[in-house]
């Protein structure tokens, strides 16, 4: 798939290309369950919305996790860094509207195992995720 668009609520847009899908069992990525394409942030474009955009900070502080003020959907995140590949924007596949069921269960994941902060290593349970 090369391009793919989602609609957060009624005014966020983004449009993405050249993913890399992934699922984590860090803390956050576990209860929200995250399967995310994680892309380079030239191949990331945030289409309108940006002023209704929150901020969730945590533990390094290194990563920008967004949500929309008026709904609380967590679009996308973004950051540097240099452990997992330098700058990255990460969108949650949920909120992707041009994929449909069958090409969501071809796409192949990569578990890396965040909760141990083992990024490069697949966890020994990822049935849940």
């Amino acid at each position: 798939m090369a391009a793919a668009t989602a609609a957060v609520c009624v005014s966020r847009r983004i449009s993405i290309s050249r993913q890399a899908w992934g699922a984590a069992t860090a803390r956050i990525c576990t209860k929200r369950r995250a399967w995310n394409a994680s892309i380079k942030p030239q191949d990331f474009r945030l289409i309108a919305g940006r002023d209704e955009l929150g901020d969730y900070h945590f533990n390094t502080r290194q990563g920008h996790h967004r949500f929309c003020r008026h709904c609380g959907i967590a679009p996308f995140g973004d950051g540097d860094v240099k452990e997992i590949g330098g700058a990255y924007v990460s969108i949650s596949v949920a909120c992707l509207d041009d994929i449909s069921p069958e090409e969501l269960a071809k796409l192949p994941i990569k578990y890396m195992d965040g909760r141990h902060d083992n990024w490069f290593e697949q966890p020994k349970v990822t049935s849940y995720l």
